[in-house]
């Protein structure tokens, strides 16, 4: 059966090997069941039912991408866009988590119709790989900045606006102590490092006095208090153009390099021949809305999944493993409860340091390219929203391109975007 559904023998492989590939990639992207209850209920959004969709959705779009694409790559609620969601979209906006996730639903119907007709591809060759690495970095200090300040690591200053907080605390001692054993970790290429930092984390809080323990195993909490919440006619709203706007920029992007990078390690892209990333894409579409509708942020292809092909998987048995460790994770609620904001802040800064390598793919040597992307980079975090980076990026590389006679560089893609956020910015400035 495994044979006729994956064909293991033409990709040059076997069921053995697809299990430790599957079981490889979900300890290096399980910490997100972690992180994400942890994100999102800060938004007012129930805890327990957050972990419960967070592992259902990953669960299911693994599945979706095991049987339409049989690619080796895992699914679940994606960082970055979880943190514009909680942070941005709910904390500075205002708008309510029910609001946010009917953004996500239109996002994900909109990344559909773009996936359908092929637009997703024209933006994607269309925007300047300059703001593509931009919007990587810009994100990781995005969520740089979240893990400093949720830690007490950084604290507001009328002064001088951010400041030093307290080091004698415990807190940002332990936030420190888990980056640096994740860092560790990580460097002698020890599977699931970041998920092996928190669990020590956590656990070295409960020794000290400093966190409850909860237990470890349960039956698995209601998903009701997210399930189905979504409010989609509150999103349809002038305000809400940016929100969608950014989710669907992003989740291109993102779910798209991630794609393409683990298929080449995987050697499913081979030069002029067919290829199932249409499939993946399709996949990648319809789990964003299945997400939503559960009660989690964005779910995208997890780049986490290159793991899995390093350790031979290379079929959607390997996807398929991933979501049935998913579903067992929601056995373990009353641990994933059990962790402190400071056990999930040190995956933040690391997650966060390793998007900002993008930053050495940007044309430093061209200013007309360096200064959107800079620009891209500092207002993520400088203004606490993705957008505002987005937007500086995009109208900023329109208006230099013009202004130096080079506006023949500039795609039409690139045009469109600008001008969206232009009318955004113009029109409904609230």
């Amino acid at each position: 059966m495994l044979e006729q559904l994956f064909k293991l023998r033409e990709h040059g492989t076997d069921a053995r090997t697809e299990i430790i590939a599957g079981i490889t990639t979900f300890l290096t992207m399980s910490y997100i069941i972690f992180v994400n209850p942890d994100i999102l209920s800060k938004t007012g959004m129930d805890r327990s039912a957050v972990f419960v969709a967070t592992c259902l959705a990953a669960a299911l779009g693994s599945v979706i991408m095991a049987l339409v694409a049989n690619w080796p790559v895992g699914m679940a609620p994606g960082m970055g866009l979880n943190a514009f969601f909680a942070f941005t979209v709910v904390g500075v906006m205002g708008y309510s988590w029910q609001q946010a996730l009917g953004a996500v639903f239109i996002s994900g119907l909109i990344f559909i119709i773009l996936t359908a007709t092929g637009i997703r591809a024209w933006l994607i060759d269309g925007i300047p790989k300059s703001l593509r690495s931009a919007i990587a970095a810009g994100i990781g200090l995005f969520l740089a900045i979240i893990a400093l300040s949720t830690s007490g690591i950084i604290v507001a200053n009328e002064a001088t606006k951010v400041a030093l907080g307290d080091m004698h605390h415990h807190a940002p001692l332990m936030t420190l102590g888990g980056f640096f054993l994740i860092a560790i970790l990580d460097a002698l290429r020890v599977r699931g490092a970041i998920l092996i930092g928190i669990l020590v984390i956590t656990v070295l809080s409960m020794v000290l006095g400093y966190n409850d323990f909860a237990g470890v195993f349960s039956m698995p909490p209601s998903i009701l208090p997210t399930f189905m919440q979504l409010d989609v006619a509150g999103v349809l709203q002038t305000g809400f153009i940016s929100v969608i706007l950014v989710f669907v920029l992003v989740e291109v992007f993102d779910a798209t390099g991630t794609l393409v990078g683990v298929a080449k390690r995987a050697n499913l892209l081979p030069e002029g021949k067919p290829n199932r990333l249409g499939r993946a894409l399709f996949a990648d579409s319809t789990a964003i809305i299945a997400g939503s509708a559960l009660g989690t942020s964005s779910t995208t292809a997890f780049v986490e999944s290159a793991s899995g092909v390093q350790a031979g998987g290379r079929t959607g048995l390997t996807a398929l493993v991933v979501a049935i460790l998913f579903l067992a994770a929601l056995f373990i609620a009353p641990l994933a409860g059990s962790v402190p904001a400071y056990a999930t802040a040190p995956a933040l800064l690391y997650v966060a340091g390793l998007m900002m390598r993008e930053m050495t793919d940007i044309n430093w040597g061209d200013i007309t390219e360096a200064t959107p992307a800079a620009l891209t980079v500092l207002m993520m975090p400088f203004t606490y929203s993705i957008a505002n980076g987005l937007a500086f990026g995009f109208i900023s590389y329109v208006i230099l391109k013009t202004g130096t006679g080079r506006i023949r560089e500039v795609h039409p893609a690139t045009w469109v975007v600008a001008a969206l956020f232009v009318i955004r910015y113009a029109c409904f400035p609230g």
